[in-house]
Formats: C-alpha cells, sequence, structure tokens
C-alpha cells in the first residue's frame, strides 16, 4: 500500500498527472486537437462579441465544455480498448454514449453563441 499525498505534494503531484493527460489527449486525440484549433478563434471572437461578463462566461464555459467532454470521451474510449478490442454490445454503448456527450456539448455551444450573438 502506498502512502497517499497530502496538501502541497498532492497539489503539485494532481497538477502533474493533469497536464500529463492534456499532453496525451493534443498527441493521440484528432477531435481535441480540431477543438483546440478552434479555440483559437473562439476565445478571441467571445472577447469580441460579448456584451459583458456574464455572457463571455457563458461562451467561454460552453467552449471549455466541449474539451471536457471530449476528454472524457477520450477516456472512456481508452478504458474499453484496454479491456478489449473484440466488439461487445456494452462497450459499443459506452462508446456511443460518450460520443453523445461531446455532440451535446457542442449542441450546447451552439445555443449559448447563438443567444448571445442574436439575442
Amino acid at each position: 500500500m502506498t502512502d497517499k499525498t497530502t496538501g502541497l505534494t498532492h497539489l503539485i503531484n494532481s497538477t502533474r498527472y493533469s497536464l500529463q493527460g492534456l499532453k496525451s489527449a493534443v498527441q493521440n486525440e484528432a477531435a481535441f486537437r480540431h477543438e483546440l484549433f478552434l479555440g483559437i478563434f473562439i476565445v478571441p471572437l467571445a472577447f469580441w462579441l460579448a456584451k459583458d461578463k456574464v455572457e463571455l462566461a457563458f461562451m467561454l464555459g460552453s467552449y471549455l465544455i466541449v474539451l471536457v467532454a471530449e476528454l472524457l470521451n477520450s477516456a472512456v474510449e481508452c478504458a474499453i480498448d484496454r479491456i478489449g478490442t473484440e466488439r461487445h454490445e456494452l462497450s459499443g454503448r459506452s462508446k456511443d454514449q460518450g460520443s453523445a456527450a461531446v455532440f451535446v456539448a457542442i449542441v450546447n455551444f451552439v445555443v449559448v453563441w447563438a443567444v448571445m450573438i442574436l439575442g
């Protein structure tokens, strides 16, 4: 049994693991790279279009939710692929539902941006 870290050591280790996860996603997940690339345009556009800080928070938040959903979807896919490559109904459902979460996040992004721009 390993000793659990606490305090600053835990924070440093957690941050390191998180950054490793982001690096892995950039290196191995094309969809995540595409969404990050869109952020080059989306983030400045949000600052330009937002009428106030609340709108800016909603616009940036809706973009970040897409990234979070993509990271979680990728994690599910990796875990399922680690278990085995044979086709299984539950594995397929799991991957499809992860993909659906990304889709819902993208729909949320589109709706938020439409309301902010058109409303």
